[in-house]
C-alpha cells in the first residue's frame, strides 16, 4: 500500500472533493480499498486510483459488461464491478507509481488495454489479474 501511496492520495483528493456533492466513503476490506460511492461526475462506473475506488453508483457489487463485450468483440456474461476494480487495486499495489504511465501507454480506457482485459479476466474467473 505504501508503494502506491501517491496514487491513493490522488484518489483521496478526488473522493473528498465529491463529498460536498453527495459522495460517501466506505472501507471495503475485501478490496483493500476506500470506496467513494455516489461520486457525481463522469460517465458512470468506477475509477481506481491506488487503494481508492471512485464509484458513481450505489453498490460496487453491481454487474457490468466487460470491455471486450462493449467493444463488440464477442458476447460475454456480465462481471461484478467490485471484482474488476479489485484487480486494478492489485495492479496498483504491484506497480505503484508506474501504474498510471503504463496504463496510459497500453491504451488507456479501452478494450485493447491489457490492464482492462486482465481485470475483466479476474472478474470472470477469480484469477489472472496480472496484465503480463
Amino acid at each position: 500500500m505504501a508503494w502506491t501511496l501517491p496514487n491513493t492520495l490522488l484518489g483521496l483528493v478526488l473522493g473528498i472533493a465529491g463529498m460536498p456533492f453527495g459522495a460517501r466513503a466506505h472501507w471495503r476490506a475485501a478490496d483493500l480499498a476506500l470506496v467513494f460511492h455516489h461520486w457525481r461526475w463522469g460517465p458512470g462506473g468506477a475509477l481506481t486510483l491506488g487503494n481508492v475506488i471512485i464509484h458513481t453508483g450505489d453498490d460496487l457489487d453491481a454487474s457490468c459488461l466487460t470491455y471486450a463485450h462493449r467493444a463488440g468483440w464477442g458476447t460475454e456474461t456480465p462481471v461484478c464491478l467490485a471484482d474488476h476494480e479489485r484487480a486494478h487495486v492489485f495492479q496498483y499495489m504491484v506497480l505503484g507509481p508506474l501504474f498510471l504511465p503504463l496504463y496510459l501507454l497500453c491504451g488507456g480506457v479501452s478494450a485493447r488495454n491489457r490492464f482492462e482485459r486482465a481485470a475483466d479476466r479476474y472478474a470472470q474467473t477469480g484469477r489472472g489479474w496480472w496484465p503480463w
